[in-house]
């Protein structure tokens, strides 16, 4: 049986047998698929509705999933991005994930993982939008609710991810957090690529963070990481 619609989600991938499969387990479990075989037509159709969600393969025709994100981000940056990579592109996760992307998926997939991803990543949206209460992080006013982050009348629109960390951190603020524990909270699994995958967003953090001179994350080597903050 169909259950009610869950989310829309913007889905780009030229396959045309993998795109089948995809969109038609989906709908089974709620979710509603806007398919396109090519990155301008993704992002066309971007720009016109409004979207939960976006899975983009790295590998499209007319313009790659990596500039599909690139221009995403320019106009959104709340909107969960899950890339489709080949397994063995190894670099293509890692820049995928410098654009602003959320997580990744390595091809060939299962039907079940992804939609891990997807339930996780909106049970999380959905939770963060429950928090309307702003927060002092040193000289930064935080909203956890849209995720924004702001100094001096100077705001920054983090990704969901980004949020989901900067939380952790800050919830944990002067003492330390093992890597083990951020990968198994925030990215499912502990492995040595996705801990790749987590030194990524460290350092856009340390970037956003870096107005104010009382923060700092700092690396314990081998251990893991400790958010200096004022109390």
């Amino acid at each position: 049986m169909i259950e009610d619609l869950k989310a829309t989600i913007l889905y780009a991938e030229d396959d045309e047998a993998l795109s089948f499969l995809t969109i038609d387990s989906l709908g089974l479990h709620g979710y509603k698929l806007d398919h396109y075989a090519n990155g301008a037509s993704a992002l066309k159709a971007f720009g016109k509705h409004k979207y939960d969600l976006c899975i983009l393969d790295i590998m499209l025709p007319e313009m790659d999933g990596l500039e599909v994100a690139r221009q995403v981000r320019k106009t959104n940056q709340q909107i969960p991005i899950i890339f489709l990579t080949a397994k063995s592109l190894k670099e293509d996760r890692i820049e995928g994930l410098k654009t602003g992307a959320d997580d990744y998926l390595t091809k060939p997939y299962s039907i079940e993982e992804l939609i891990l991803k997807i339930e996780i990543f909106l049970k999380r949206k959905f939770i963060s939008q429950q928090i309307e209460v702003s927060q002092m992080i040193g000289k930064y006013s935080y909203d956890h609710k849209n995720l924004k982050l702001t100094i001096a009348g100077e705001t920054k629109d983090l990704t969901q991810k980004e949020g989901e960390l900067l939380n952790l951190l800050n919830g944990n603020r002067n003492t330390i957090l093992k890597r083990s524990v951020i990968l198994q909270r925030l990215w499912g699994n502990d492995d040595y690529f996705l801990g790749r995958s987590m030194d990524v967003f460290i350092s856009r953090l340390r970037k956003y963070l870096k107005e104010d001179d009382t923060l700092k994350i700092e690396n314990v080597h081998g251990v893991g990481f400790r958010f200096i903050c004022p109390v």
